[in-house]
């Protein structure tokens, strides 16, 4: 029997990697003569960089760059030599778990870090650049990021501006003569799992600024900045962003990739699921197994236990999942190509409990799944 390991990361227990680990574990308990296909996943945040480099078997390496809020920190980066490749996570350096612990800064926290490992990339050679943003620490809409890359900004007096939430108001001019030229050679992809716009009630501000610790206040305040942000990159680069579908990602990087990288914005699975040449993967399979942290309506859009499920209802194949917690909707996931849903706990267990030992429930909610797998029972969504 052949059976696919698919597993994205259990934020905040298991890295991708680690899921994988825990799955194939719990399946040689049940079926020790199995043929085990280890091919963790991910929808283009945190972890992107583990995942390609474990999938793809290129190494990776760190780089001190400028953290959210300024401090100097390592963020992991990939280059692939021979598809002159580089793979990057805006989280690696400039993400909310980098804040320190004095707490969050939603006005001040900028990307500049980014753009440092695009530049890096860039230096390297590479030719196809790999983004994955999510996890923002700020809403910035890629100023920092546009800054390490030689994007001054300035206020109506003409002085420069620092990258932040809190100075997008005050932006009215936005000089690109010194935008690194290399990047007019370079292919830019950004992977993203949501499609929000930069402005309006699904955008950044609204949605997400809360998340980073905004107040009411300085979520009004943001939406005002980005709003008048919106109105000089437009006019800058003589096109319509405001509205472009994952615009509004990472706290506005999404808009700003756009503009100053002239990137594509990709479902994040789905591309990671062609670099790893996935579809082959499923040839002779008989099963597929994926897990994620929390199932619900959400997973059908551009999440990866989804972006799993409906590759393997291609290949004809049943797709189980198991998952930390089933929110709303999670029971109305078949057209997805989900066949099986499986709690990662029995019984009573707290929170803590599951997320502390969340590679062996992961292991033992393997092997529950393989045991009816085997049996032949069929288990329905």
């Amino acid at each position: 029997m052949k059976i696919v390991l698919a597993p994205n990361a259990l934020k905040g227990s298991l890295t991708a990697v680690e899921a994988t680990d825990a799955l194939a574990a719990g399946a040689r308990a049940v079926l020790p003569d199995a043929e085990l296909v280890r091919r963790p996943v991910t929808d283009g945040g945190d972890g992107l960089v583990q995942v390609l480099a474990d999938g793809l078997q290129a190494g990776t390496q760190s780089l001190p760059v400028t953290g959210p809020t300024g401090k100097r920190i390592a963020a992991t980066w990939l280059y692939h030599r021979e598809r002159r490749m580089a793979v990057i996570e805006s989280a690696a350096a400039s993400g909310l778990a980098l804040l320190d612990p004095a707490g969050p800064a939603p006005m001040t926290a900028h990307t500049r870090g980014t753009g440092e490992l695009i530049l890096a990339a860039l230096d390297a050679g590479a030719q196809c650049i790999l983004l994955g943003i999510g996890g923002s620490a700020g809403t910035d809409g890629g100023m920092g990021m546009a800054q390490a890359l030689g994007v001054i900004f300035r206020d109506a007096r003409g002085r420069p501006l620092e990258a932040g939430g809190g100075q997008l108001a005050d932006v009215a001019e936005i000089d690109t003569s010194g935008l690194d030229a290399r990047l007019g050679c370079a292919q830019v992809q950004v992977l993203c799992d949501v499609d929000n716009p930069l402005l309006g009630p699904q955008g950044t501000a609204a949605v997400f600024a809360a998340q980073k610790g905004a107040s009411a206040t300085q979520i009004q305040q943001l939406e005002a900045g980005l709003a008048q942000y919106a109105d000089v990159l437009e006019a800058t680069f003589g096109r319509e962003l405001r509205n472009q579908p994952g615009a509004g990602a990472a706290g506005g990087l999404g808009a700003g990739a756009l503009a100053f990288l002239g990137a594509e914005l990709l479902p994040g699975a789905e591309t990671v699921l062609d670099l790893l040449d996935f579809d082959s993967t499923l040839e002779g399979a008989d099963l597929v197994i994926t897990a994620e942290g929390q199932l619900d309506a959400q997973t059908a859009f551009g999440k990866a236990p989804a972006a799993v499920a409906r590759r393997a209802r291609a290949a004809g194949l049943p797709c189980m999942v198991i998952a930390g917690r089933l929110g709303e909707g999670a029971d109305r996931l078949a057209d997805t190509g989900i066949t099986a849903i499986y709690a990662l706990c029995e019984g009573a267990v707290s929170q803590q409990d599951a997320m502390q030992n969340a590679a062996r429930h992961l292991r033992d909610a393997a092997a529950r799944a393989l045991q009816e797998f085997s049996a032949g029972r069929k288990t329905g969504v």
